[in-house]
């Protein structure tokens, strides 16, 4: 049974790490490229300090290794947030189906790319620094309290319950997310507006394709009644 979920959740990473990379190459990546070139054109950044080379051979090999990273991670992430998903939506003891694993989907979306967006924005090469340590523990905390914040209001309800979990919700955004000591970047703010939107469509998808692909594969390998 459990070897039998372990290979759904996995061929539902892979599925959704494989179209997310697809997505990310089309929409995400170009803009990457944009922020790069702006980067390079500043006197005294590290991308315009870096020794020239080849350009046209270089060029293709670090597109190649930037493409087979990229997809790797994807693949990898797919996969963990998929045993994640599966776990969950098993532990609830719902009903286990492409529609409500497109809705699971949905909610790991909410809680993994959206919440946290509203106060770290996805962020271009070249964007003023964070310091890693405060923006990591931001994040780990935004995601457990939106998550626990939303099982209390959805899977317990009830005032007590959904007020609490509201709470736990906003907690996050009260506090503030870490902010840079300056917000000067290379590059125009609209470009920064697009690589936002563009990361957090692509997150969208591969949420739901996540989801949705979970959701059945288990109902395949693992059917539940409804609680």
């Amino acid at each position: 049974m459990i070897s039998r979920v372990l290979s759904a959740a996995i061929l539902a990473g892979l599925l959704a790490g494989l179209v997310v990379t697809l997505v990310q190459f089309a929409k995400v990546t170009p803009l990457i490229l944009q922020a790069e070139v702006f980067e390079v054109a500043v006197p005294g950044s590290a991308a315009a300090a870096a020794p020239e080379t080849a350009p046209a051979a270089q060029g293709v090999f670090d597109d190649m290794e930037r493409a087979a990273m990229t997809l790797g991670a994807n693949l990898i992430t797919g996969m963990g947030f998929a045993l994640v998903l599966a776990s969950a939506i098993l532990f609830s003891g719902r009903a286990v189906t492409l529609r409500s694993g497109a809705v699971w989907g949905l909610a790991g979306f909410l809680v993994v790319a959206l919440a946290p967006a509203l106060g770290l924005a996805p962020e271009l090469p070249g964007a003023p620094e964070i310091d890693l340590a405060s923006r990591q523990l931001w994040w780990g905390g935004t995601v457990l309290a939106t998550a626990a914040g939303g099982a209390l209001t959805v899977l317990k309800g009830g005032p007590v319950f959904s007020a609490l979990g509201i709470a736990l919700i906003a907690l996050p955004h009260v506090i503030g997310a870490p902010q840079p000591e300056s917000h000067t970047a290379f590059f125009p703010a609209g470009l920064a507006a697009d690589y936002a939107a563009a990361s957090l469509a692509a997150a969208a998808i591969f949420w739901l394709v996540l989801g949705a692909a979970t959701g059945w594969t288990l109902s395949r390998c693992a059917p539940s009644e409804p609680a």
